[in-house]
C-alpha cells in the first residue's frame, strides 16, 4: 500500500514539473518565433544563439510543418503544442496507471468485488476503442492498420446497428456518441 501512496505522491510532482517546463518552453518558443519572424534583429547574440542551439532541436517539427504546407516560422508554436499534448498524455497515463493499481489493490482486499472492477475495465476498453476509432477516422490512417484495427473489431458490432437507425447529421456520423452514452448508461445500471 505504501508503494501506491508513493506513486500517488509522484503525480503532483510530475504535474508541477510539466507546468514549469511548459512556462520555460513557452518563453523559448516566443523568442524563437520572434527571431524567425525578424522581430528580433537576426544578427544579435540572442538570434545567433537561437539559430545555432534552439532551431536544430525544432528541426524535426519544422520539417513536418513544411511537408504539410505550413510556414517554418510556425515551428516554435507547434513545438509548444507538442509539449502541451505530451504533458496532457503523460499526466493522463499516470492517472490511468494509478487507477488500475488502486483497483488491483482493492480487488486484493475485497475479492468478492472483483467482478465489478473487471466489468468496469471492459467498459473502459470499449470506450477507449470508440475514442481511438473516432480519432483515427480524422487522420489519414488505414482502419486495417495493426495499431487501429483492434478498435474497429471491438466496436463494429455496436456501431453497425446504430448507423442503420441513427441518421447522419450533415456529414457527421453521431453513432459513436450514442454508443458512448449507451455504454455509460449500461455500466451504471449493471454496477449500481
Amino acid at each position: 500500500m505504501s508503494a501506491l501512496a508513493a506513486f500517488a505522491a509522484i503525480i503532483p510532482i510530475v504535474r508541477l514539473t510539466l507546468l514549469y517546463g511548459g512556462i520555460v518552453i513557452a518563453v523559448i518558443c516566443a523568442i524563437d518565433w520572434a527571431v524567425r519572424t525578424r522581430r528580433i534583429n537576426p544578427f544579435s547574440k540572442v538570434a545567433r544563439f537561437f539559430r545555432g542551439s534552439i532551431d536544430p532541436m525544432m528541426a524535426p517539427i519544422e520539417r513536418v510543418i513544411v511537408r504539410a504546407g505550413g510556414v517554418p516560422s510556425a515551428a516554435a508554436w507547434w513545438t509548444l503544442v507538442a509539449y502541451v499534448v505530451f504533458g496532457i498524455l503523460l499526466i493522463s497515463l499516470l492517472g490511468f496507471i494509478y487507477g488500475i493499481l488502486y483497483q488491483i489493490v482493492a480487488m486484493a482486499y475485497q475479492p468478492s468485488e472483483a467482478w465489478r472492477v473487471l466489468l468496469s475495465w471492459a467498459f473502459d476498453i470499449m470506450r477507449l476503442a470508440l475514442l481511438v476509432r473516432v480519432l483515427s477516422s480524422w487522420l489519414p490512417i488505414s482502419p486495417y492498420s495493426k495499431w487501429i484495427r483492434w478498435s474497429y473489431v471491438l466496436t463494429e458490432w455496436m456501431l453497425a446497428p446504430l448507423r442503420r437507425v441513427i441518421p447522419m447529421v450533415g456529414m457527421f456520423d453521431i453513432s459513436p456518441i450514442v454508443a458512448w452514452i449507451f455504454l455509460s448508461l449500461v455500466e451504471r445500471v449493471i454496477l449500481a
